[in-house]
């Protein structure tokens, strides 16, 4: 098998699933509980937060989820009760993640209004996202690194842009994607969404960073866990493969932009190519191969163990419509295919993948 997904999920390494298990089999209290197998329990929680902080680069605090979409409606949907003095206008983008997007879409129906900015609409994003906040900005709320095509945005330059305008306005940045993988310079802001199984770790664990003296309101009320701001024993054994995979996922600027590169090489010999991403962490690459609808090219690629995506897995198939906001017209979009890489993949899947894709151009192209 050739697995070219990752940005939909990736495999649990070793190092994850071996903690894990270790916690399983010897560490299974509930960190909530005074002995000490509580106590052991609660100590993997607070290695585990400090790991993810110094990675992050940030300071603040970490509290974990069931994942990202977890964190990203705990930032938006708690917003009315947290910062309800602080105005109604909330300011994002048209690429957003569909667990961001959905819930600023339910805030507007309750009187809120949001501005979906485009990449394609300016020469200056980050400059244009800024300029959209004004006194009555509660929220701006950007990804990191766009999943369907690798799109980076600096939300370093957007905090400190946006502090300037209004102080008060809140930055809440989907951190998914750019996790482990983007620049840490580019990263800045009062809240950052995360999730484990896009760098190895397992699913259904995530976590939401915090910024000091920022706040938010529980989304789930219950026996005050984690500072009675999310309730529910904590997943120790999930927290510890996050931990794992934190550690474990190494430095592969340099791998990421060689196989990209070889990639956009093997392409360029075929006719009808258009390559989507721009300004983008180079582990991503979207590609139209025009002539061919992406679900019969991905098909034709599964046929032979290659494993690649038409888009966002969360759109199960479907087009997102987050190509249009890249500039993408809707025959390119029919046609696209998302490659992303992890520190697994090698030249010699990249060579298979072109040569397949190839194949599939001669017989199906017409």
């Amino acid at each position: 098998m050739i697995y070219l997904d990752n940005a939909a999920t990736t495999r649990p390494c070793d190092e994850a699933i071996n903690a894990a298990a270790e916690n399983m089999r010897n560490n299974f209290g509930n960190p909530s509980s005074l002995h000490k197998a509580g106590i052991e329990a609660e100590k993997v929680l607070k290695n585990a937060k400090k790991t993810i902080l110094g990675k992050l680069g940030l300071e603040g605090e970490i509290y974990f989820t069931s994942g990202a979409t977890e964190s990203n409606n705990t930032v938006i949907m708690t917003l009315p009760k947290t910062y309800k003095h602080n105005g109604k206008k909330i300011v994002t983008t048209a690429m957003e993640h569909p667990s961001a997007a959905v819930p600023i879409d339910k805030l507007c129906e309750q009187g809120y209004t949001a501005v979906k900015l485009a990449p394609k609409d300016y020469d200056n994003f980050e400059q244009a996202v800024i300029n959209a906040v004004d006194k009555d900005t509660v929220l701006v709320s950007v990804m990191w690194v766009n999943n369907e095509t690798g799109y980076l945005t600096d939300t370093a330059k957007i905090y400190n842009g946006v502090k300037r305008r209004n102080p008060k306005t809140l930055v809440h940045v989907d951190g998914v994607q750019g996790f482990c993988k983007a620049p840490p310079r580019t990263l800045k802001a009062d809240f950052v969404s995360l999730s484990a199984h896009k760098i190895h770790g397992i699913k259904g664990i995530g976590a939401l960073f915090v910024a000091k003296g920022v706040r938010f309101e529980p989304l789930l009320y219950g026996g005050g866990q984690q500072k009675n701001l999310r309730s529910g024993t904590e997943a120790v054994d999930l927290i510890a493969g996050f931990e794992a995979a934190v550690k474990a996922y190494p430095d592969c600027t340099e791998k990421y932009a060689a196989l990209n590169s070889l990639l956009c090489e093997r392409l360029s010999a075929f006719e009808g190519i258009s390559i989507n991403s721009f300004n983008n962490t180079k582990n991503i690459l979207n590609f139209s191969v025009r002539g061919v609808r992406s679900e019969i090219m991905l098909h034709f690629l599964e046929e032979s163990g290659i494993y690649v995506s038409s888009g966002s897995a969360c759109s199960k198939g479907k087009q997102s419509g987050v190509l249009a906001a890249f500039g993408i017209s809707d025959e390119n979009a029919d046609s696209a295919i998302r490659v992303s890489f992890s520190p697994y993949t090698t030249e010699a899947d990249i060579e298979a993948l072109a040569e397949q894709i190839g194949k599939g151009i001669e017989r199906f192209r017409r």
